[in-house]
């Protein structure tokens, strides 16, 4: 079952937690970004799989960015980042993510971010430090922005 909140809770933190490293860790960006909501893929009362949304201007678009996007290890495989990306693209006509490394690149395609942009095209209504922490975590050569467009 997919829940959105614009609330954290704290069973979210595990699961966020082994995203991707960094210093200022999770806790970091749920207490200082303020334009997010949370999507959730749960099984019963068991957080399996989730994504942040955040407000963004991508190429002159309004938009939201999937940031965060992770799923507990015994449960990758199934089908639930897919189903929270459908359920993104089915209410959201403009997406975008940074691939965190090579992997994801085909991950994403495969689910229909087929069009590609410069960074520097990506803009957030958010202070200094969580803009910064938006980009932390790639492991990419040369970064760069996956969108979905619906139609």
């Amino acid at each position: 079952m997919i829940k959105k909140s614009g609330k954290y809770k704290s069973n979210r933190l595990p699961l966020a937690a082994g995203v991707r490293r960094r210093p200022r860790g999770y806790c970091f960006f749920k207490d200082n970004c303020k334009h997010k909501k949370y999507l959730c893929f749960y099984s019963g009362d068991s957080l399996l799989s989730m994504l942040c949304l955040v407000d963004c201007v991508c190429d002159g678009e309004q938009g939201k960015y999937i940031y965060a996007a992770c799923t507990l290890k015994a449960s990758q495989g199934n089908g639930y980042m897919s189903a929270l990306l459908d359920y993104c693209k089915e209410n959201f006509p403009h997406l975008c993510l940074i691939p965190a490394n090579d992997e994801l690149i085909a991950f994403y395609y495969e689910r229909g971010f087929t069009v590609s942009s410069d960074i520097s095209n990506l803009k957030f209504d958010e202070n200094d430090d969580i803009k910064e922490y938006l980009f932390e975590g790639c492991s990419l050569d040369k970064p760069f922005v996956m969108k979905y467009i619906g139609g």
